[in-house]
């Protein structure tokens, strides 16, 4: 599979800058790949697909605000710093990316909040990630994650050109955001209302959650033709027991198992048995999902518009088949479905 083969031109007005108005509101394009047919529907409509003991796996994971705004010692240069990974919490040491990231050495101070109270060095320059700072905070560990999210800001993608708004904080999660790592959201989640959950859960539809921190390895540009080089950078995953039980429950009964979202997908194919089953797994995975590709566990996706030549769309092909997901995106233009974070969703069953 060659990089090549996931471009396409999408009008910078099918970027989604807002969420739609209400969460289960957004569109829904259904993809039936038996059928090889295509719905156009509300994301809402999504329990007229589900019976009673379908499962859907959801990523629990929370978003922190990782973007903070500092100033460069001496020069008072504007740097934006992205809170990547946590490396060591004893010593307050964190991969970053930085921009500009020219002006950035070995050695420079950063000064973050109004009274320039929390700082930073740099001391590594060369990693694959961008930047490692130290954080030079004195006290207690609860404190300096406290002022982290005091001075950080909702990490809303670079696309989204507007500033950061207050409500951008609750719709930028999960409403079943549980334990914060997270980088970007899992955007399919984003979809589901508390109204809607109720209602599926009236419906006798199960869900499991499994965790994933979205970190660089999901957005991560791919630079290379041939797919099967690219690496992936490793994101930390939890499969728990409970999801364990469900999903392999689901699968024995011939139920359906959804997925969803990219990352739900591959935190359950990070961690099958050679009976294809799930396993109980807690660590990092770095699998890379493209075409062709053999599921193990999930048999239907919730998925929204990805960007083209991105990891997230190559996943996307890989479960609905190649040329069904590109008769789907030209349609989704057409149609002006929403790209991206904010944007509209689809069912791939």
């Amino acid at each position: 599979m060659k990089l090549s083969k996931f471009g396409f031109e999408l009008p910078e007005e099918l970027l989604a800058e807002y969420p739609a108005e209400h969460r289960d509101e957004s569109r829904l394009m259904v993809l039936n790949r038996k059928d090889q047919t295509i719905e156009h529907k509300m994301f809402k409509d999504l329990i007229n697909y589900f019976d009673e003991g379908d499962l859907m796996v959801l990523n629990d994971t929370k978003v922190f605000p990782a973007r903070l705004y500092g100033e460069k010692e001496k020069t008072g240069a504007r740097i934006e710093v992205f809170l990547l990974r946590e490396l060591n919490e004893e010593q307050r040491l964190w991969d970053v990316l930085v921009d500009p990231a020219r002006k950035i050495r070995i050695g420079n101070k950063l000064f973050f909040g109004e009274d320039e109270s929390l700082v930073a060095e740099v001391i590594d320059n060369t990693t694959s990630r961008g930047r490692t700072l130290r954080f030079l905070f004195d006290g207690s560990y609860e404190e300096f994650r406290k002022r982290l999210k005091k001075e950080g800001q909702t990490p809303l993608p670079k696309y989204i050109k507007r500033s950061v708004e207050s409500k951008d904080k609750e719709r930028y999660q999960t409403i079943y955001a549980e334990h914060e790592g997270s980088v970007a959201a899992p955007t399919a989640g984003l979809h589901f209302s508390k109204h809607l959950l109720k209602r599926l859960e009236i419906k006798g539809i199960d869900f499991a959650k499994v965790t994933l921190h979205v970190g660089l390895g999901t957005f991560n540009p791919v630079e290379v033709e041939d797919l099967s080089k690219h690496k992936m950078d490793s994101e930390q995953i939890n499969v728990p027991e409970s999801a364990t039980k469900l999903v392999n429950d689901a699968l024995d009964n011939k139920r359906r198992v959804c997925a969803v979202g990219t990352t739900s997908m591959r935190a359950l194919e990070s961690t099958v048995s050679s009976n294809r089953r799930l396993n109980t797994f807690e660590g990092w995975t770095n699998k890379f999902i493209f075409p062709p590709h053999d599921f193990s566990i999930a048999n239907c996706m919730i998925t929204n518009f990805h960007m083209p030549k991105s990891t997230l769309m190559m996943m996307a092909s890989a479960f609905a088949g190649h040329d069904f997901l590109k008769e789907a995106y030209a349609e989704a233009i057409k149609e002006n479905y929403k790209f991206y974070s904010y944007g509209d969703a689809m069912l791939i069953i």
